[in-house]
């Protein structure tokens, strides 16, 4: 967030008998605080990245089951049935280690990862929670937290593949995804116009497919996209959605996409408040991560 004075404070220095120079002195510190720094990019390393899970911004921005836009009558829009539906998690830093039997055991059949923000942070549980998934017998992939105002979209793509993004063809391994939603230290858009921000998502997807072969998976909300891309309709023919929304329904998607892959619906389950649904049967959820 921008720093700000309370207004300019005038005082009187004498500097000669009977001469007085008057300076205004604003209310700001000579050094930024770190956080601040952090804030500003640069390549600086965010400030609390363990704070920065997916869809961390959105409600407080959006305010709950507003976070996908208006309701739609649109069927491929609306709540998947039960028989065509997965249930999900995501998971970061904050979850700690998790559980994954139980939450195998309660139905839980795919599980995504943070792994990265910007170039310089991967969670420090994320060899507990992604390996823990897989060997639970949960499909399962990691997601990147971008920071476009930190460098750019091939640098933190090159990361993020590098950290925990990488894909394997084992039939139990998503492709990975790119959280893009609201800069949690300062400006909505990252300080970007639209063209710059579209410029940037375009730079992390084509460098990840570059690096994995895979295309990478678009978390957005729907607001979010609309405001700092003018809900450019670039890449909903290549890269499959993750839309949040915590209502009945997934509401009013993106331009570009025809229907949701993902729907994050909760951020306040049990065990692990991130709850999410594929949109189809389990057998295309394992045709994603086969590829």
């Amino acid at each position: 967030m921008p720093l700000r004075s309370s207004g300019p404070a005038r005082r009187a220095i004498p500097v000669t008998a009977g001469t007085l120079i008057v300076l205004t002195a604003l209310a700001l510190p000579l050094a930024l605080p770190t956080a601040a720094v952090a804030a500003t990019g640069n390549g600086q390393e965010p400030a609390h990245p363990e704070q920065d899970w997916m869809g961390s911004t959105i409600a407080a921005h959006e305010g709950g089951d507003r976070a996908g836009g208006k309701d739609t009558d649109d069927p491929g829009t609306t709540e998947s049935n039960a028989a065509s539906s997965v249930n999900g998690v995501d998971v970061s830093s904050h979850n700690g280690n998790v559980g994954w039997p139980a939450l195998r055991q309660s139905g839980v059949r795919f599980a995504y990862v943070k792994a990265t923000e910007g170039t310089t942070y991967k969670n420090p549980y994320f060899t507990q929670q992604y390996k823990g998934s897989y060997d639970a017998g949960i499909i399962h992939g990691a997601y990147h937290f971008a920071l476009p105002d930190h460098s750019s979209g091939a640098s933190q793509a090159k990361y993020f593949a590098k950290e925990g993004g990488a894909w394997s063809k084992d039939g139990k391994t998503l492709p990975g995804a790119l959280d893009m939603e609201y800069n949690p230290y300062g400006s909505t858009c990252y300080g970007k116009t639209e063209a710059a921000m579209i410029d940037w998502i375009a730079d992390f997807l084509k460098t990840y497919r570059a690096e994995t072969k895979r295309d990478a998976v678009l978390y957005t909300s729907t607001n979010w996209w609309k405001q700092c891309t003018g809900n450019s309709k670039k890449f909903g023919k290549t890269n499959p959605l993750w839309v949040p929304r915590y209502g009945s329904s997934v509401g009013e998607l993106p331009a570009g996409w025809d229907f949701h892959t993902i729907w994050q619906y909760t951020s306040s389950g049990q065990t692990v408040g991130d709850r999410n649904r594929f949109n189809g049967s389990f057998s295309r959820l394992q045709a994603l991560a086969n590829g």
